[in-house]
């Protein structure tokens, strides 16, 4: 497995745990308190933070059991791992753009903190699924 796939694997499943995490608490306060009262920045910060240095930490250690496995693997990056990298970023700012709009209308429309941060945090969420998801995908099937 190549490095570059390796770690988008890596970012692929600390993402979808942050992001199943933060649901996990913000989710039950939507129907049971008014919106202005939910707490959410805390449990948002703390989870992309955690997601972050989950990502990090699984590529270390994934890397460290590589190493341990094959001494002699090198990382070795060519251009075919260049231009997957190039195309998940480019699927993934798509999904950042549009996040990014829905909070600038959202902000128009002058709604609640908690749906604006929530509709940037969405768009972080899926731009960084997109990407890692995008990578991965191409890894196995190759370039189209």
């Amino acid at each position: 497995m190549a490095y570059g796939e390796r770690n988008s694997w890596a970012a692929l499943v600390a993402s979808a745990i942050s992001i199943a995490v933060y649901l996990a608490i913000v989710a039950p306060q939507i129907g049971s308190r008014p919106v202005g009262e939910i707490e959410w920045s805390w449990p948002m910060l703390w989870t992309i933070l955690g997601g972050l240095a989950l990502s990090i930490a699984a590529s270390i250690a994934w890397g460290l059991l590589v190493h341990r496995s094959d001494p002699q693997a090198e990382h070795v990056e060519d251009v075919r791992d260049v231009d997957i990298s190039r195309l998940g970023e480019r699927v993934g700012q798509a999904f950042l753009t549009i996040g990014l709009v829905a909070v600038l209308l959202m902000c128009a429309a002058r709604m609640d903190w908690f749906w604006i941060a929530n509709a940037a945090y969405l768009g972080f969420a899926l731009s960084a699924v997109a990407d890692c998801l995008t990578r991965v995908i191409v890894y196995r099937a190759g370039m189209p």
